[in-house]
């Protein structure tokens, strides 16, 4: 295998502070199976996709689009633990049931979901293939070595919006992740929050904020020849 892939998945900013899962499906969309902006918004409507987007949703956003996935996580269905995470505590009640559904129907729908956890070394074998993957991981611990200035979580919101919050111990957060480089121990990736550039941080980094308690570790896998 070769020791650096960098895969040319373009980049798209998030319109909202919810919308980065949508986002991400629209840059993988654009590198591998060029999908209209009027298909792409009808199969959100058709999912009622709303202002909580998780990764089961993208999974059957993939399927809906005829594309070849497959969405690896730790928990089939919600982490009952969340609920007392401000991150999800606002939508959690309504979102729990909701979510539990689409995983118990997901086999019948063709949405592929398995429960295992995934290493960066499927991950880096993934890519080397020229396929894509979205990670759920949480931003307050994703560290970009090439920004200037770490993102900081409130980054999420629109532009010119002053931010007053302390530092959540979560932040959930959709990147697609677009290469590596085995010399230097690192993994490229397409941050749905700014629409300028590539980031890039340490494997170990990258596993940390992964893995990290509210992620379930998930992982959408997506492949080219759908």
């Amino acid at each position: 295998m070769t020791d650096a892939v960098v895969l040319n998945v373009p980049v798209i900013r998030q319109l909202y502070h919810w919308d980065c899962g949508l986002a991400c499906s629209r840059m993988v969309l654009k590198y591998l199976h060029p999908v209209s902006e009027e298909e792409f918004q009808e199969a959100c409507w058709d999912l009622k996709l709303t202002e909580s987007v998780w990764t089961i949703d993208l999974a059957y956003l993939m399927r809906q689009l005829d594309v070849k996935h497959c969405f690896c996580t730790q928990t089939l269905g919600v982490d009952k633990g969340f609920r007392n995470q401000s991150f999800y505590k606002k939508h959690f009640d309504t979102e729990e049931e909701r979510v539990n559904e689409l995983f118990l129907k997901a086999e019948s729908k063709g949405v592929v979901v398995k429960k295992r956890s995934v290493t960066v070394q499927e991950i880096q074998a993934h890519l080397h293939q020229g396929h894509v993957a979205i990670v759920l991981v949480n931003a307050v611990m994703l560290v970009c070595e090439l920004c200037s200035t770490p993102v900081k979580y409130c980054c999420f919101l629109p532009v010119g919006q002053k931010c007053f919050c302390r530092k959540p111990d979560y932040q959930g957060h959709f990147v697609v992740v677009c290469g590596f480089n085995r010399t230097t121990g690192s993994i490229f990736y397409n941050n749905p929050a700014y629409s300028d550039r590539v980031c890039c941080t340490s494997i170990s980094n990258f596993e940390e904020a992964r893995v990290s308690y509210g992620t379930d570790e998930d992982i959408l896998f997506i492949y080219k020849e759908s």
